[in-house]
């Protein structure tokens, strides 16, 4: 009987360390929607970054390292998973995609989590026994944000290690930070959701007032405000999202194409475009 007993405290025990490491280690969710790229993507978390949620290909490749994007969440609201199609889209074309807040998280987020999550990238890209060790690409990184989070975008922009910022129905809200406009030195991209969209007068704005010599691209989709992210794989944002994140920082010239010159790939189609400095 003692033996009996013995057997199932062990039982006991390691289940609850089993559990205890998963709560530390953070648990991978397969995604219903694993986007259209050629890696499975899923979403997880982990401790060492408790207040985000981290998207990525479910088997690291050995073959690539991945770059860097950091989001914030529209309504700065903390719910990591509010554009889960589209991020998972994202990740599944090869990119490591940290989103302010937890899944399902409520509450408010800033521009520091933009930082904090590159910060994290960077590190655990260098740390011993990290499964990113040796994965990331730290010299490709990428904010992005959609209306409010696109505002933390901006604020996040100024680190030096920000390869290109992209900004998603939004613009900034008061002329007293234009300021932020003309510090940006890397490449940009604005996507509007048309002129129902209440940031495209801000976005519009912006364009005009942005350094004249930085690279820059605006696409405008008449999609309205929320855009196409609750679509499956994101919509059409999730595709033109995706190529412009492989030519900024994978280098893919094919993707390049979608954005360059008169006969660019979304200057065809139901896009409205605007372009400066992309040759």
């Amino acid at each position: 009987m003692r033996q009996r007993n013995l057997a199932h405290r062990i039982s006991a025990a390691l289940i609850a360390l089993s559990a205890a490491a998963a709560l530390l280690a953070g648990s991978a969710v397969p995604a219903s929607a694993a986007g259209t790229g050629p890696f499975n993507a899923e979403y997880t978390t982990t401790f060492r970054l408790d207040d985000h949620t981290i998207y990525r290909p479910a088997n690291l490749p050995e073959d690539e390292r991945l770059p860097i994007v950091v989001w914030g969440n529209g309504a700065c609201r903390a719910d990591g998973t509010m554009f889960e199609n589209f991020l998972l889209e994202i990740a599944s074309h090869g990119f490591l995609v940290i989103a302010n807040g937890r899944p399902g998280g409520s509450g408010s987020t800033d521009s520091d989590m933009l930082t904090e999550a590159i910060d994290w990238a960077v590190e655990e890209d260098d740390r011993w026994f990290s499964s990113y060790r040796g994965h990331l690409d730290t010299d490709a990184i990428a904010v992005m944000g959609q209306s409010c989070g696109g505002i933390e975008a901006y604020e996040a922009s100024d680190d030096d290690r920000v390869d290109t910022t992209v900004l998603w129905n939004s613009g900034m809200l008061s002329d007293l930070d234009n300021w932020r406009l003309r510090r940006l030195e890397a490449p940009i991209a604005y996507f509007t959701g048309g002129e129902s969209d209440i940031a495209h007068e801000n976005a519009l704005d912006d364009w005009d007032r942005i350094p004249s010599e930085l690279p820059a691209f605006l696409g405008s989709l008449d999609v309205g405000h929320t855009g196409t992210f609750g679509e499956p794989n994101g919509g059409e944002y999730g595709r033109v999202g995706a190529e412009w994140l492989k030519w900024q920082l994978k280098g893919d010239q094919q993707a390049r194409q979608e954005f360059v010159g008169s006969d660019c790939g979304l200057c065809s189609g139901d896009w409205e475009v605007r372009q400066r400095n992309l040759q």
